[in-house]
């Protein structure tokens, strides 16, 4: 098994990708807007993922709520903002916890109807107001405390649902003052900053999956960002935070990074992610990084089947059944009560 989460280019597995899968057995998929069109063609994709590598393989998705959604209206319903639960927070922190599980929780309902079983949230990075808005109304907040209790209730909803979520960007994406799509974030900020942006990391460090931060610090290291760091990983995610999952990095497609695709996946797998993640769909990018990788460490794959067990372990949710549309349903309603206060 190779160490790398795979983008596909379409909504169809093509026979040129389900050779190059076997031969090399990603460690699992991720999906975009580009692969769905509607719930049965999804289905069919994610039912066809699982039969060419294996019925619990990992497909992720990006699933957040708001403008950060790859299944949308009118096939799926929208969702709300973290931003929203922030607000209700302010206001009743024990309402916006339980519209938080719900809301996660349905959610899941809809990512296992269609055969997904990762979801690439919660966000535990701290709104910056300085911050670039590509964290902004992503975020559960600016104190730590409360968006580390709203991230635990977005991961026991999604875990409710049988589906795992992936705690973001570790170890904070929040002061980044430039898109890290876009470029190289560089971080300035004094260490009482920093300490102050990993609690959340820190309180949610029993998370079973986690995404880094193509983020430069310089407090922490002046040459590489987090996702190309040793000692980041090492001394602050491994062991100032705590966390003992599974660690991803963020797309190295993004163009916070140098090098070509094989050397950034090279590098952030050198550097002690478990897994590169590479979300193109580009066949001559994948095939390249899948050659070159070696096969993944045996602490990566241990990581990987614990989340695993948990797939095998949830039942598959399908929106057909009357029992289970009435349970998405009463989820929604909840929520939106909740929000309402």
């Amino acid at each position: 098994m190779k160490p790398v989460f795979i983008g596909i280019a379409s909504p169809q597995l093509s026979d040129q990708e389900k050779k190059l899968f076997q031969q090399y057995s990603p460690a699992g998929y991720i999906l975009f807007q580009r692969n769905i069109t509607d719930r049965l063609q999804l289905k069919k994709l994610t039912d066809d993922l699982k039969q060419n590598s294996s019925k619990n393989v990992p497909i992720l998705i990006d699933q957040e709520g708001g403008r950060v959604a790859r299944m949308k209206p009118p096939v799926w319903p929208a969702f709300p903002t973290a931003e929203c639960f922030d607000i209700l927070y302010q206001k009743a922190p024990a309402s916006a916890i339980e519209a938080v599980r719900a809301n996660s929780h349905a959610l899941a309902c809809l990512l296992q109807d269609v055969g997904i079983n990762v979801d690439c949230m919660p966000l535990l990075d701290i709104r910056d107001p300085e911050g670039n808005n590509i964290i902004g109304d992503r975020s559960f907040g600016n104190n730590p405390e409360q968006v580390a209790a709203l991230g635990q209730a977005a991961l026991d909803g999604l875990e409710n649902g049988g589906v795992c979520g992936v705690i973001k960007h570790i170890p904070g994406h929040g002061q980044a003052k430039v898109d890290s799509h876009k470029a190289l974030p560089i971080v300035d900020s004094p260490l009482d900053i920093l300490e102050r942006d990993i609690k959340p990391f820190q309180r949610l460090h029993n998370a079973k999956m986690a995404m880094t931060a193509h983020v430069t610090y310089l407090e922490w290291d002046k040459e590489n960002c987090a996702s190309y760091s040793p000692s980041i990983i090492r001394n602050i995610i491994r062991e100032k935070i705590g966390f003992n999952g599974l660690l991803m990095s963020d797309d190295i497609g993004m163009n916070a990074l140098d090098g070509d695709p094989v050397t950034r996946a090279l590098r952030v797998l050198e550097a002690g992610c478990d897994i590169a993640l590479h979300c193109s769909g580009k066949f001559e990018e994948m095939e390249a990084i899948l050659k070159s990788v070696g096969d993944i460490k045996p602490e990566s794959l241990t990581a990987l089947e614990k989340i695993k067990e948990g797939f095998t372990s949830t039942s598959d949710f399908d929106l057909d059944k009357a029992e289970d549309k009435a349970l998405f349903d009463a989820l929604i309603t909840k929520r939106d009560s909740l929000l309402a206060v």
